[in-house]
């Protein structure tokens, strides 16, 4: 993350000495605060890096570091798939000044190629590495949360399930075409469906890994498995809705001129809304530690 963090600076300071252009749809202190804020979260992303490496990390308050490597792995399942193909179909439409992406500006179409490049390649090193550290690291540090079998959601899991099912099939709607709920589908561009469709499947993928086990016969799946995969939906699902949901109420309380969602913004703010609540819910789910059942008693000699 290290190239991605010093693009965002350069970004700082050149808009605030005047010597580069601020993002379409953005005023000088917006652009600040936006890439500040990102400044801060590949800050912590690279501490988080380290902490997963190095024998400190294991002496870290485990509730704080289980949220940021959450969220961050969250980010970068949808990140890294969606990078790879944008590099390939942005061109065609970089002149577009509306993509409805809510990246907040890392595409602006004035961003020289080998920046562009440099954001991907520390955004792909920070997913590869987290891929190899961190589940080692959860391993070592909780291994009752990747042992023994899982067990069945809770009510309130079971309701997480069926409403990041519904947000994740509706953006797969979207990024297959559907026109419902858009209030301007002209400005529903390929790169745009294409991130809708890898969150919408991540949302499924999350849906299924929570609710699968209540279905299984005891025993029979491997507590891993729905673990792992629910770890990486969940926290797609509330890593990228609760960042594009502050963009999103920017949009609809300020109106920039410059920045067109295809969605109605009304309902782009609620799916933000109930795909937040429903990864916050199943990961809460994945991880409640089940009730330990007592030994049975042993016969009698």
């Amino acid at each position: 993350m290290a190239p991605y963090v010093v693009i965002k600076v350069s970004w700082v300071a050149g808009s605030l000495l005047g010597l580069a252009p601020v993002g379409a749809g953005f005023g000088l202190a917006e652009w600040v605060v936006l890439n500040t804020v990102t400044v801060g979260m590949a800050v912590i992303g690279i501490t988080l890096g380290l902490a997963l490496a190095r024998p400190w990390g294991m002496r870290l308050p485990g509730a704080p570091l289980l949220f940021c490597a959450w969220v961050g792995a969250g980010f970068l399942v949808s990140m890294l798939p969606y990078a790879v193909a944008d590099s390939l179909l942005s061109e065609p439409e970089s002149s577009g000044s509306g993509t409805g992406s809510g990246s907040g500006g890392d595409s602006d179409p004035r961003m020289p190629g080998w920046e562009a490049a440099l954001i991907q390649f520390g955004f792909i090193g920070m997913g590869l590495g987290l891929t190899l550290a961190l589940p080692a690291y959860l391993r070592r540090r909780w291994p009752e949360a990747f042992t023994g079998r899982a067990g069945a959601p809770s009510p309130p899991g079971r309701a997480a399930v069926a409403l990041g099912a519904a947000v994740g099939l509706l953006w797969l709607y979207w990024a297959a075409g559907g026109t419902a709920g858009l209030a301007h589908p002209d400005e529903a561009r390929t790169t745009w469906r294409l991130l809708y469709g890898i969150c919408g499947t991540w949302a499924l993928v999350a849906a299924s890994a929570v609710a699968r086990p209540r279905r299984e016969r005891p025993g029979r799946l491997p507590r891993w498995l729905p673990t792992v995969l629910g770890w990486l939906g969940s926290g797609s699902l509330f890593a990228w809705s609760g960042w594009k949901l502050p963009f999103t109420l920017y949009v609809a309380i300020a109106s920039p001129p410059d920045v067109v969602l295809p969605e109605r913004l009304d309902l782009a703010i609620t799916l933000h809304v109930c795909a937040v609540l429903a990864g916050g819910t199943m990961m809460r789910t994945l991880t409640r530690t089940p009730p330990r059942t007592a030994p049975a008693p042993a016969p009698p000699a």
